[in-house]
């Protein structure tokens, strides 16, 4: 259906406009409860109509649609986004009755921008995303209409900022000597703002990096968290907490408290004095393996740190190593719609709890602009030979963690299941855990075993739930699921 929804929405009909506004391409998909399908694009009945507006409205207007599910590839328009006495189209899902929607992206424009989202999730309406790869097409198509959004929704917040968190506020003990200068001016050649001081400051300004209060310059929490010499001062929630666990039993605690744009590289320099091999390899691989392998690192401690949830303010980052893993910990779970199953399968769509902090570390080249950076992730580990990082929920964090080892992730399911393994078995495992799904014949190649024993210890790893099985017959594949 969603690939549905992105089809139907190549054949939009854009509006022709005096203000030369761009009109977004919007496909919409309706699921009846009886299995029909029903779809509309934007402007395909009459010119200017949203594709929500013509599904159900106009085609479906005297239709019950109780328990239907919509796919559309635009955020649905918010309440009051539209001139009085038009309703927006997440209105009109709501009276619809509609409990499932699908989402492709988020729509930047200031009338919207999660406020469609909001409106459903608020009436009881279940919310989900377009898958990454899906959305990144519906994106390209859009990419004028997206570009046009994104001004006018800096414009709107330059003027009335849109709070979505209470880092957006001014910090009262603060002001401009809080920064500090170096990262200013790091920031500042990284992201091309080698302007004057006035003009420079009026892009942190609108950014929301900074907040005119009378005559002074006051930064907001988010200006602190990232350019404050030290943030913790104000937020003691901030930073990242270190702990190295040696084989021995003893300890190594290191607390980095200053700006966030300094702390993943100023961690990773840490664990590089400190673990000079931090995973068995030899030779000429190793300095081009522990390279990469730090790159993983560094990607999940960016992730934590930017898109944790600051309103916990009892808990922290976390960065804690062991001989067998790198686990880091993040306090918030996932934001709706998006799902831990996601974030696990590494497929989570493109979402950010906190885009400030995630357009800076954008601009310094420290974070993807969009999504969690779970692609290079991914990557990283298969690049290095290393199991898949894994993601689980402990309440109230995000727990990453990323194995040094096959073995340890092996080891990682505990004895009493790895005692119900034959040694074969235990080997086939060791191996599993380093790929994200197999066939049969995959398995049979690398174990260099029969196919018919291939597909028994399949089938033993799927009972004992270590692997979810996917499709049927020749096409089937099976899903590493833990540790």
């Amino acid at each position: 259906m969603m690939e549905m929804a992105v089809e139907v929405m190549a054949r939009s009909i854009g509006e022709s406009r005096p203000d030369r506004k761009a009109t977004p391409l919007v496909g919409a998909v309706l699921v009846k409860r009886d299995g029909t399908v029903e779809t509309a694009f934007r402007g395909e009945l009459r010119d200017g109509d949203h594709a929500e507006f013509a599904l159900l409205e106009r085609k479906n207007r005297a239709v019950r649609l109780d328990g239907s599910k919509l796919f559309a590839t635009l955020e649905p328009c918010a309440p009051g986004s539209r001139k009085h006495p038009k309703l927006g189209c997440a209105e009109r899902i709501v009276l619809a009755r509609i409990k499932e929607v699908w989402i492709g992206i988020e729509d930047p424009d200031p009338t919207v921008d999660r406020k469609g989202i909001k409106h459903l999730q608020d009436n009881g309406v279940t919310v989900y995303m377009f898958d990454r790869d899906l959305q990144e097409q519906i994106r390209a198509a859009n990419k004028d209409f997206i570009a046009q959004a994104l001004e006018r929704k800096e414009a709107a917040e330059a003027e009335q900022p849109a709070i979505l968190s209470s880092l957006e506020n001014p910090v009262a003990t603060a002001d401009l000597r809080d920064f500090a200068p170096d990262v200013l001016t790091r920031y500042r050649k990284l992201a091309n703002l080698e302007e004057s001081s006035e003009v420079f400051q009026r892009r942190l300004i609108q950014q929301g990096l900074l907040i005119v209060e009378g005559t002074k310059l006051v930064p907001s929490g988010f200006g602190m968290l990232l350019f404050g010499t030290s943030p913790r001062d104000v937020m003691p929630q901030a930073g990242l907490l270190g702990t190295i666990h040696y084989p021995d039993g003893a300890e190594e605690v290191r607390d980095f408290s200053g700006p966030m744009v300094l702390v993943p590289e100023q961690a990773i320099q840490w664990l590089r004095d400190k673990l000079p091999n931090p995973i068995d390899r030899s030779g000429a691989q190793r300095r081009a393996t522990t390279d990469k392998f730090y790159e993983l690192v560094r990607e999940g401690i960016v992730n934590a740190l930017v898109h944790r949830d600051y309103e916990i303010a009892g808990a922290k980052c976390q960065l804690s190593v062991t001989s067998d893993a790198i686990v880091i910990k993040s306090p918030g779970a996932p934001i709706e719609p998006i799902t831990l199953r996601q974030l696990q399968e590494f497929n989570a769509p493109m979402l950010s709890r906190n885009p400030v902090l995630h357009y800076v570390f954008a601009k310094m080249e420290l974070a993807e602009e969009r999504g969690l950076g779970l692609k290079s992730m991914k990557a990283r580990a298969s690049e290095v030979g290393l199991p898949l990082p894994k993601y689980r929920w402990g309440s109230p964090y995000l727990v990453l963690t990323l194995y040094r080892t096959a073995n340890a992730a092996a080891q990682a399911v505990g004895r009493r299941t790895l005692g119900l393994m034959s040694n074969s078995e235990k080997a086939g495992w060791a191996w599993l855990v380093t790929q994200e799904t197999v066939n049969s014949k995959e398995y049979a190649d690398a174990m260099r075993v029969p196919n018919r024993t291939a597909l028994n210890h399949l089938k033993r790893f799927t009972q004992l739930r270590l692997l979810r099985r996917i499709g049927s017959g020749p096409a089937t594949r099976y899903a590493v699921t833990t540790p």
